[in-house]
């Protein structure tokens, strides 16, 4: 590890902090300014999700791990809705599956505390990997995220 002057977003960095223990940070964990658009934790967030490669079908209550920034998380696929993979026109509201090669709208809420950020404000914060079966069945970008209070 080098040592820098200065670090750039998406990069991933060491740094130490006075009272803190490295075993009190995990991955997934986010640094920010608390005086700044301070990280917060989200309640749920809307993605537009594009299914690349799962075998059956998924459908509202679908649970897998996203891999988003360095934390895996499992989320649930609440609320669905079905686009056009060019357009991004909306095609059905609530359909009751999606299958590989379909894209989509989904309302996410994560299992664990979790910090994502909509993909247009911060890129790193706002894209994940969808994996099941140690597979990636599908890659989304976050549009809107609804935070918890602090």
């Amino acid at each position: 590890m080098k040592a820098l002057s200065e670090a750039f977003p998406g990069d991933n960095v060491g740094f130490n902090v006075k009272n803190m223990s490295v075993k009190d940070v995990c991955h997934g964990n986010v640094a920010g300014d608390s005086k700044n658009d301070q990280p917060m934790e989200a309640a749920d967030f809307t993605a537009q999700v594009i299914i690349l490669n799962h075998l059956g079908q998924i459908s509202a209550e679908y649970a897998p791990v996203l891999d988003c920034h360095t934390g895996p998380i499992a989320c649930k696929f609440a609320e669905l809705k079905k686009i056009d993979h060019g357009s991004g026109k909306k095609l059905e509201y609530g359909p009751k599956f999606f299958k590989s090669g379909d894209a989509a709208i989904v309302n996410m809420v994560p299992g664990k505390p979790i910090c994502v950020e909509s993909f247009s404000d911060y890129p790193p914060l706002g894209r994940f990997a969808v994996c099941d079966m140690r597979q990636t069945v599908a890659v989304g970008v976050i549009k809107a995220v609804d935070k918890k209070a602090a």
